[in-house]
């Protein structure tokens, strides 16, 4: 007997694809705004992973004709160094989004630094005036991470209303404002967290399961109902017996691969789309700055 496989939800080409779009929109704006979008990302310390993250960050940027304005802080720098920082850039009229790369080092309060930030040039969209924005089904910068799972089930024609789905995972940088997003797809939501008893009795009905907790194999094939989908968010890195080390995301991939219609791969999912979103986000606040209707991309 033939084993079924679940189509993948490849976020990789939907980004590149979305980044060429923005490149070519972007080429087509600049010479009459008289500049290209800009994007600061502000990091503190040498943590080696925030790093690489940066870095990526920087080179999406570059790809599509955003300008970076990074700023490479060092560990000891203080609350009020940073608040400076951040206030320069609120009023710099090159500077379209900013964004604080986290986890900072532990002097340093994030939820204070996040609300320093413009809310219209906040390119997470984790500002409370975004969020705020996102509850009363306003306009706004939107979360990144969601907003990619979004654009992905878009674009496979994943339709929402009326469906029953299972949020895994309640942070405010994924969890709440997913959560948020579906309810105004018309979904009917259910969120579940560390805290929930007996997970797959809540997980086994649903039509799409997005899982955001950081737990690696936590959603296996018994939770998950023939013919689902099944959306990773999480990223692991685990280390095998012969001491290498891999990414795995919150999915037991072996086990529920054969069993949903369509699944997201770790890496190659959602973590391309985070940064694609990034990027529009940047765009959007740039026309929002310049007085130009936003077309979806």
């Amino acid at each position: 007997m033939e084993t079924k496989t679940a189509k993948l939800l490849d976020g990789k080409t939907l980004a590149e694809k979305i980044q060429h779009n923005l490149l070519e929109r972007i080429a087509e704006l600049q010479p009459k705004i008289g500049r290209p979008p800009g994007l600061a990302v502000l990091m503190v310390g040498d943590n080696p992973a925030s790093a690489a993250y940066v870095r990526n960050k920087e080179k999406a940027c570059a790809k599509v004709g955003i300008a970076s304005f990074g700023k490479h802080f060092p560990t000891e720098t203080t609350q009020a160094e940073l608040e400076d920082a951040i206030a320069s850039l609120n009023q710099d009229e090159q500077v379209d989004g900013i964004l604080v790369q986290l986890p900072l080092p532990p002097h340093l309060d994030s939820i204070r630094l996040l609300h320093q930030i413009e809310p219209d040039k906040d390119a997470d969209g984790l500002h409370p005036v975004n969020l705020g924005r996102l509850v009363r089904q306003e306009a706004g910068l939107r979360s990144c991470t969601p907003a990619g799972v979004m654009r992905l089930l878009e674009e496979y024609k994943i339709s929402l209303p009326g469906k029953q789905v299972v949020v895994v995972g309640r942070s405010i940088l994924v969890g709440k404002p997913m959560a948020l997003m579906l309810l105004d797809a018309d979904a009917t939501v259910t969120v579940a967290h560390s805290m929930t008893k007996d997970l797959k009795a809540v997980t086994e009905n649903a039509d799409i399961i997005i899982s955001a907790v950081g737990i690696p194999g936590l959603i296996t094939g018994e939770m998950v109902k023939p013919g689902a989908v099944v959306v990773d968010v999480g990223i692991n890195r685990v280390t095998d017996a012969s001491g290498k080390s891999r990414l795995v995301g919150d999915v037991h991939w072996e086990s529920t691969a054969g069993v949903a219609e369509f699944i997201t791969p770790v890496p190659g999912g959602v973590g391309p789309m985070t940064v694609a979103m990034l990027l529009q986000n940047t765009f959007a606040s740039y026309l929002r700055w310049q007085g130009i209707e936003s077309n979806e991309l």
